[in-house]
């Protein structure tokens, strides 16, 4: 009884040791360990407390029920019982410890690791010398002046740029380096002023050399183009594109953002595309009012050929008219036209305002709105006035105007002229969402998003802010871009935040190119119209890429000479602008791989290309090519039952396309006889001579083309052929018989007796008197015919005949 006893407390006190060694080893667990490893308790109270400690740290799942110390020695296996439960409250707690203990030690790490940079860049700081503050001299306050007066005057629509250009040339007279770099982008661009590339490239390499962004921008345009002197090199587009970026320049950061997005000489990288146009767009949404900026209406001019619509100028002076006639909804269009600006006309917010005061004197709810937006915001006519922008706002809410309620709202959120209340703005933001009015949807998903007066929902914001991209507004587009780039009440998707950011991008303020390359495209300046639109579709404009290649695929391009070059960057034109979408534009480069235009002849491709735009965007002239090559089995398999189903499907997409589809379905049906005819006993006709199977169509349109050319003989018109020498007896009898009344006998003339050798009176049975004449030469007779009343009709005929026969009388009968 004593050695199992011994043994067991041997067993106690080394268990004891081995827990101590732990505990100090353990560090944080030593107060769990030695707590673990106490014998008895001094009271009840403190046994519980032990007891609840050790089921708490070792987890529900580990209860051990109490045991009696006394019993330690007598029952059997006790010892394995004790040391079971004392692995189970040690090991537990220390799994569930250590994770916060790894966490504290690497932020421990990383708090050195800043400290220990933040010591070397104030190291580095220490080292540098300070930069000195140089104070303008009154030359280059002068030249600075001359420069912000010019950039304001174009940046105006209706501004004399003439005058701008002057005050530019003055800064640039004082060595201005801004100034001198937009005079060589107006060379260039031939911004009211004459083409000069080679000094445009000369001003950017010495500007470039002072670091200008622009002048970067300018380099990379001109080595991405190939003009100037420079041969086309895209690295060196892409190094120069790259310095600008860094320099904060908008354009180059946009041409960044979109060769990182399509891996244009770069690898593709959503994460770099994403960082650059975040950061236009954040400029682009600072910039942003209420009016939501000037429209831009982007004409593709292939679209334009090939569906002419009406002239706007002739709509827009057709409401002119009705509105001068008091038509008030003709007064609102025009207001809402001078408003924002468009295609037709420019922005004009003086006309606009007399438009809406003309419609709201006549009690139009739109009318008293939009006077509210004008007054709340203001502009170069109009001074801004948040007392009568609450008036005209309260008048049109009243009347239940979404656009008047949604204005109510924004004062009462930004408290303009009126206390900041966030309950009634969320109210007239409802009021007027709920009528589908954007800015209201706009506002609302705003105030949801920021949790701005109601609690944060970012499934709401979502929603309206939804809502408000299909009327497409720009600050929607951009708070949508944020929440898809950071993942906020969706999952992040850096394809999606990257295509919003670029939406809003391309609204810039520089989107208005586009316009006026439009406008020197109209006026047949199409060199500058090219310019301006390969400039933006070098950022990325889809637009400006298919109106380029459109420009030199018409052959209508002078600045390169060269129909090969033209070809090649028309290529590469439509491909940029297909890889966004534009099914014309695939059609396009499809017909140039299936032609070899700028590239190497490619079916197959040219195949895909016509699938992709019939298959995504129903283009009828993508299907009716893609007809033909199935027909033909050019670059796939050849299928005639596939190519009528395809040009079946291109008639039912456009009709414009029945007459072609006639056509090509005919020769259809025709090649299909002639393969029945093939596979029947006749077949051997089409063997008789390898070069006419081989051939057969040249040989039909020469069977047709003399077919149409019989058929044009026979039907041509018939011209009576001059009449031949009649025989004196069938001239005799061809002379009219006329009645001559004796009394009204004209007397022949002495030459004319002479010359006669027959004269013959008849007598008909009615009493009428026909005179036959007969001459060698000529005879003029004068007849007469009388009827049953009396009246006579004189007749004077003249004839000639090569023979004759004489009389035997040179006179007349005097009866005669």
């Amino acid at each position: 009884m004593r050695l199992p006893s011994m043994m067991s407390i041997l067993l106690l006190l080394f268990l004891q040791c081995s827990q101590l060694l732990r505990a100090e080893l353990q560090g944080p667990l030593s107060d769990i360990a030695s707590a673990t490893a106490t014998t008895e308790p001094t009271d009840a109270h403190s046994q519980s407390n032990t007891e609840a400690d050790e089921i708490t740290t070792a987890g529900k799942d580990a209860k051990v029920p109490p045991m009696d110390p006394s019993s330690s020695a007598t029952a059997p296996g006790s010892n394995d019982r004790k040391a079971a439960k004392l692995k189970d409250t040690e090991f537990a707690p220390r799994t569930k410890v250590m994770p916060a203990a790894l966490f504290e030690r690497l932020w421990n790490d990383s708090l050195l690791k800043q400290q220990k940079l933040k010591a070397q860049i104030e190291a580095i700081e220490a080292r540098t010398k300070p930069a000195e503050i140089v104070e303008l001299t009154p030359e280059q306050i002068e030249a600075q002046g001359f420069y912000e007066n010019a950039m304001e005057m174009l940046a105006k629509p209706r501004s004399d740029k003439r005058v701008a250009l002057t005050l530019l040339r003055k800064a640039a007279a004082f060595n201005h380096l801004k100034a001198r770099a937009e005079l060589a982008w107006s060379m260039l661009l031939g911004h009211w002023m004459p083409f000069d590339f080679h000094h445009a490239a000369e001003e950017f390499e010495a500007l470039a050399n002072e670091g200008v962004p622009e002048a970067h921008l300018g380099l990379g345009f001109l080595y991405s183009v190939g003009v100037g002197g420079k041969n086309v090199s895209q690295p060196l587009a892409l190094l120069h594109y790259t310095l600008a970026a860094l320099g904060d320049n908008t354009l180059a950061q946009m041409a960044m953002g979109y060769r990182y997005l399509y891996g244009i000489n770069v690898p593709t990288s959503c994460e770099k595309s994403l960082i650059q146009y975040k950061r236009v767009a954040k400029k682009v949404a600072s910039k942003i009012t209420f009016a939501n900026g000037p429209i831009v209406h982007r004409v593709r001019l292939l679209d334009e050929l090939e569906n002419p619509g009406s002239h706007e100028t002739e709509i827009v002076d057709y409401y002119q008219l009705l509105a001068d006639k008091g038509d008030v909804q003709s007064q609102v269009g025009l207001g809402q036209l001078y408003y924002q600006g468009g295609k037709a006309i420019q922005q004009d917010h003086q006309k606009a305002l007399e438009y809406f005061t003309l419609a709201a004197n006549a009690g139009n709810a739109i009318g008293f709105a939009f006077l509210g937006k004008l007054y709340l915001e203001g502009s170069e006519q109009i001074k801004a006035d948040n007392e009568t922008a609450f008036k005209y706002f309260s008048k049109a809410s009243e009347m239940g105007d979404p656009v008047g309620q949604s204005g109510l709202g924004l004062m009462y959120l930004k408290g303009l002229g009126v206390p900041k209340d966030s309950i009634k703005a969320l109210s007239y933001f409802t009021q007027a969402a709920d009528q589908g009015w954007v800015d209201g949807q706009l506002q609302l998903g705003t105030m949801y998003f920021t949790g701005n007066g109601v609690k944060t929902d970012y499934k709401l914001a979502l929603k309206y802010f939804n809502l408000a991209t299909q009327s497409g507004h720009v600050l929607a587009y951009y708070n949508l871009g944020i929440m898809h780039a950071y993942g906020m009440g969706m999952l992040r998707s850096c394809p999606a935040a990257v295509e919003f950011f670029k939406n809003v991008a391309e609204r810039g303020r520089w989107s208005s190119r586009l316009m006026h390359a439009y406008s020197d495209y109209k006026q047949n300046r199409v060199d500058e119209a090219y310019m301006q639109y390969s400039l933006m579709a070098e950022v990325g404009y889809e637009v400006a890429q298919s109106n380029a290649a459109f420009l030199l695929d018409r052959e209508e391009v002078h600045v390169f000479n060269d129909r090969h070059e033209d070809l090649i960057r028309a290529f590469y034109y439509w491909k940029r602008a297909a890889n966004q979408g534009y099914s014309a534009a695939q059609v396009k480069l499809g017909d140039y791989y299936y032609y070899g235009w700028g590239t190497k002849t490619d079916f197959e491709t040219a195949a895909a290309l016509y699938r992709k735009a019939s298959d995504q965007q129903y283009n009828a002239q993508a299907m009716f090519n893609l007809g033909y090559m199935h027909e033909q089995g050019l670059g796939m398999k050849k299928d005639w039952h596939l190519a009528k189903r395809l040009y079946d499907l291109a008639a039912e997409t456009n009709s414009d396309a029945k007459v072609p589809v006639a056509i090509a379905l005919f020769k259809l049906q025709m090649l299909a006889k002639i393969e029945s005819i093939k596979q029947s006993p006749y077949r051997f006709i089409f063997y008789m001579d390898e070069n006419i199977a081989a051939n057969w169509d040249l040989y039909m349109i020469t069977i047709l083309t003399l077919l149409l050319g019989i058929i044009m003989y026979t039907r041509r018109p018939f011209q009576q052929p001059d009449q031949p020498a009649q025989p004196p007896q069938q001239l005799a009898n061809d002379i009219a018989a006329v009645p001559v009344n004796a009394a009204q006998a004209v007397p022949l003339a002495p030459a004319a007796a002479t010359a006669a050798t027959t004269a013959t009176a008849t007598v008909s049975s009615s009493g009428t008197t026909v005179v036959t004449g007969v001459s060698s030469t000529s005879i003029t007779t004068t007849t007469a015919t009388t009827s049953s009343s009396g009246t006579s009709t004189p007749t004077a005929t003249t004839s000639s005949s090569s023979a004759g026969t004489s009389s035997s009388s040179n006179t007349l009968d005097p009866t005669d």
